[in-house]
C-alpha cells in the first residue's frame, strides 16, 4: 500500500509539472500575438527581418553595413529559410483573402508578429530536443521541460528574430542528434563486445553461428547521421560563424564515440572526420551559391553562359571571421573585460540556474585538482557532453573583447539538462567539503543542501517574470508603438506631405513596419507604360544620445530647410520629435535657453511603457505634466523645484515625485512648428 501511494504521488507530481509546462508553452505563443512591445536590440530587426521584408514587399528599409555587397559579412540563407519562405506562403494566402474579402493580411502588425511566430514555432525544437535527450538517457524530463519553458530566454529571446536565437535552436538540435548517436554507439558496442566474448568462448559451431547472426544483426552506428550533423553545422556557421564555438565540442563527442574500445580504433576516428567533411560539401555549396546570387556576384546569365570564375563566389562566414578577428573592429562595438560573460552575463541570462552552474563548475575544478576522478562524470557520457558544451563556448567567447548576454543563449539547453533538477533537490545531497567546519556546514545548509533548494524554484520564477516584463514590454517599449503610430500617420497623410521624424536616446525604428514603398525601385505605369520612381516622403533622423542643445540646433536646421521648400516648391511638411519623457524638462530648458521665438514644440502623444537606459528616469526632476511645452508661455517656472524643507518632506511632495518618476517611463512625441503659426500643414 505504501509503495502504491508513493507511486501515485510521483505520478501526480509529474502530471502537475507537465501541466505547468504546457501552460507555459501556450503562454509563449500568446506572448507573440500580444505582441511584445519591448525592444531588446536593433539586431533583432536589422540583421534578419529588415532586408528580407524590404526585398519581398519592395519597401523602403535600412540595409546595414553588414549587408554591403562589396564586403558582406551576413549570410541570407537562414533569413530565406526562416522568414522569406513563410512570407511567400503568407503572400499566397493573402491573394485569396484579398480577392474574397478585400482585406489585406499584410499590415504593420503582421510584419511584426509573423516573423516572431516563425521563430516561436522553431523554438519548440529546443523543447523537443531536451525531451528526446532525457528519454534516451533515462533522465527526468518533467522538471527540465518546466525550467526550460519558464526561462525568459526561451519566452523572450526564443521568440525574437535574432540570429542568436536560431543559433540556440540549431545547437539544441545538434546536441540531440549527437546524444542519440552516442547512446546507440554505446549500446551497440557493448552488445558487440559481449557477443564477441561469447563467440570466442563457444565450442560448438551451432552456437557460434547463432552468435554471429546476432552480431551481424546489430545496427550500424559508426557513421550514423553523418550527413545530417554535417549539414546542421554548415547551416549554423552560415547563420553565425560563432556556431563553431558551440558545435565544435558537440561534434567532437560524435567523432569520439566508442574510441578506446576493441571495436573502435583511430582508423574509425579518421574515417569519421573524412566522411564528415565530405558530407558537409553539398550544404556548403548550396549556401555559397545562395549568398553569391543574392549579393550579385553570380547571375543566372553567367550560369547559362558558363562564365563562372572564383570572383563569382562570396563566402560570408570567412568575411565575418576576417572582420571580427581584428580587435579594433570588435572593440568599436564596445569593449568588455574577459570575465563579463562568467560573472555578469551568465547570471543575467540564467539567474539562479546560472549561479548554480558557476558554483558546480568551481566544485568540478576543486575535485579535479584533488584527484577525485571517480566523482567526476565520464568523458563519453551525456553529463560529460553537457559540461563541455557549456564550458567550451563560454571560454572561447570570453576571449573576444566585445561581449553581449545574447551571445550565450545557445548554452541554455546543456545548462538546463545539467542543473534544472537542483532547483528542487539542491546542488549537493551530501556535504561536498572534505574538511568540515562551522563555516562549511553553514554554507552547505544555507545554499547547497536539499532544504536550501526549496526557495530556488520560487526565486527562478520571480526572476524570470521580472525579466519577461523588462525585456518583453518595458525596455525601449515605446519604439514599436511609435513606429505603428507613424505607419498610420503615413497612410493617412498619403503623398501630399513630407513627414520628418527626429529621434534621440532611443533605438532605431524598424522601417519595414512603416510599409513605405521603396523610392529606389523603378516602377511602370500599367496604363501608359511610363517608368517612374516614387518620391521619398518620410525622412528619419536618428541622433543617438545627443545633447538637447545640439538637438535643438538640428531641429532648427530641418525646420528652416522645410520652410524654404514650402515657399519654393509649395511642398507641405510635418516635423516631429520623439524622445524619452525623462528628457522633457531638458528639452524645454534647451528651447528656453535658445532665447528665440522662431520654433515651438507641442506634445502629440506619449507611449507607455518605455525605458531608455541612455536616459534613465530621475525622481528629482519635474513632473512632465508641469513642464511647459509651449515656448510662448515659458516663464520662470521652468527652473527646478524651489521647495522649503517642510514641503520637501510632505506627503504631497512624495506623491508628486513618485508620479513624476512613473510618468518618465514613456516615450513622448512632439510636433515641432514655426513660432506663431501652424507649421507646414
Amino acid at each position: 500500500m505504501k509503495i502504491n501511494s508513493y507511486l501515485r504521488a510521483i505520478t501526480h507530481t509529474k502530471d502537475r509539472i507537465l501541466f505547468r509546462y504546457f501552460l507555459l508553452a501556450f503562454f509563449r505563443i500568446g506572448l507573440v500575438f500580444l505582441p511584445q512591445t519591448g525592444y531588446i536590440h536593433p539586431d533583432e530587426f536589422f540583421q534578419t527581418v529588415e532586408p528580407i521584408v524590404g526585398d519581398e514587399f519592395q519597401l523602403e528599409v535600412v540595409r546595414t553595413w553588414e549587408f554591403n555587397a562589396t564586403f558582406p559579412i551576413r549570410s541570407v540563407v537562414a533569413q530565406i529559410c526562416v522568414i522569406k519562405i513563410p512570407l511567400n506562403f503568407l503572400k499566397f494566402i493573402n491573394m485569396y483573402v484579398m480577392y474574397f474579402s478585400g482585406v489585406s493580411l499584410i499590415t504593420s502588425y503582421t510584419l511584426l508578429v509573423f516573423p516572431r511566430l516563425c521563430m516561436c514555432l522553431l523554438s519548440f525544437v529546443c523543447d523537443y530536443s531536451l525531451f528526446r535527450i532525457c528519454r534516451v538517457s533515462g533522465l527526468r524530463h518533467e522538471i527540465r521541460l518546466l525550467v526550460l519553458g519558464s526561462s525568459y530566454v526561451m519566452l523572450i529571446f526564443g521568440t525574437r528574430t535574432f540570429s542568436n536565437s536560431l543559433e540556440m535552436i540549431l545547437t539544441s538540435f545538434l546536441f540531440c542528434q549527437v546524444a542519440e548517436c552516442m547512446l546507440l554507439s554505446n549500446t551497440v558496442i557493448k552488445q558487440s563486445e559481449m557477443l564477441q566474448d561469447k563467440y570466442q568462448e563457444a565450442t560448438k559451431i551451432v552456437e557460434r553461428v547463432k552468435i554471429f547472426k546476432l552480431k551481424t544483426a546489430l545496427p550500424a552506428h559508426s557513421f550514423n547521421r553523418c550527413f545530417l550533423i554535417a549539414s546542421l553545422c554548415v547551416f549554423g556557421i552560415f547563420n553565425r560563424p560563432t556556431f563553431l564555438f558551440f558545435g565544435m565540442p558537440i561534434v567532437f563527442f560524435w567523432l569520439l564515440r566508442g574510441l578506446g574500445t576493441k571495436s573502435v580504433t583511430f582508423l574509425h576516428f579518421n574515417i569519421r572526420i573524412f566522411l564528415f567533411i565530405m558530407s558537409a560539401v553539398p550544404a556548403l555549396t548550396i549556401c555559397t551559391l545562395v549568398d553569391s546570387m543574392y549579393y550579385g556576384y553570380l547571375t543566372p546569365e553567367e550560369i547559362e553562359r558558363m562564365e563562372i570564375g572564383i570572383n563569382n563566389f562570396v563566402f560570408t562566414p570567412l568575411n565575418f571571421i576576417r572582420y571580427n578577428i581584428d580587435p579594433k573592429n570588435t572593440g568599436s562595438h564596445g569593449l568588455h573585460p574577459w570575465y563579463l560573460h562568467l560573472l555578469i552575463n551568465i547570471p543575467l541570462l540564467f539567474n539562479i540556474l546560472g549561479i548554480i552552474a558557476i558554483v558546480s563548475a568551481v566544485f568540478f575544478i576543486y575535485r579535479f585538482s584533488r584527484g577525485e576522478y571517480s566523482s567526476l562524470p565520464r568523458a563519453q557520457s551525456i553529463i560529460g557532453l553537457s559540461t563541455i558544451a557549456t564550458v567550451t563556448p563560454t571560454v572561447l567567447l570570453s576571449m573576444i573583447n566585445h561581449q553581449e548576454p545574447r551571445f550565450l543563449i545557445p548554452i541554455l539547453l546543456p545548462i538546463v539538462l545539467l542543473h534544472a533538477p537542483k532547483l528542487q533537490k539542491g546542488i549537493f545531497r551530501k556535504n561536498p567539503f572534505r574538511n568540515t567546519s562551522f563555516l562549511t556546514d553553514l554554507i552547505y545548509q544555507r545554499f547547497l543542501s536539499v532544504e536550501a533548494s526549496r526557495k530556488y524554484l520560487k526565486l527562478w520564477y520571480l526572476t524570470n517574470i521580472t525579466c519577461c516584463l523588462f525585456y518583453g514590454f518595458l525596455h525601449q517599449g515605446g519604439v514599436l508603438q511609435l513606429t505603428n503610430h507613424f505607419a498610420r500617420e503615413i497612410e493617412m497623410r498619403g503623398n501630399d506631405v513630407n513627414i520628418h521624424l527626429v529621434t534621440s536616446h532611443i533605438y532605431s525604428l524598424p522601417t519595414n513596419i512603416l510599409q513605405i514603398p521603396s523610392s529606389k525601385l523603378l516602377y511602370i505605369n500599367p496604363y501608359n507604360g511610363q517608368k517612374y520612381k516614387r518620391e521619398k516622403r518620410f525622412f528619419l533622423y536618428e541622433y543617438g544620445s545627443i545633447n538637447m542643445k545640439l538637438l535643438y540646433r538640428k531641429l532648427k536646421l530641418i525646420l528652416d530647410v522645410s520652410e524654404l521648400k514650402l515657399v519654393g516648391k509649395k511642398q507641405r511638411y510635418a516635423l516631429f520629435l520623439a524622445i524619452p519623457s525623462s528628457l522633457t524638462d531638458d528639452l524645454n530648458m534647451a528651447f528656453y535657453a535658445s532665447n528665440s521665438t522662431l520654433m515651438r514644440q507641442k506634445q502629440v502623444k506619449v507611449f507607455y511603457p518605455h525605458l531608455s537606459t541612455e536616459a534613465m528616469p530621475n525622481i528629482f526632476v519635474r513632473h512632465p505634466c508641469e513642464v511647459n511645452t509651449d515656448f510662448f508661455e515659458i516663464d520662470d517656472t521652468c527652473s527646478a523645484y524651489d521647495e522649503d524643507k517642510e514641503e520637501f518632506y510632505s506627503v504631497d511632495n512624495f506623491l508628486r515625485r513618485f508620479s513624476s518618476l512613473i510618468h518618465q517611463f514613456g516615450l513622448v512625441l512632439y510636433r515641432i512648428e514655426v513660432g506663431g503659426k501652424k507649421g507646414g500643414l
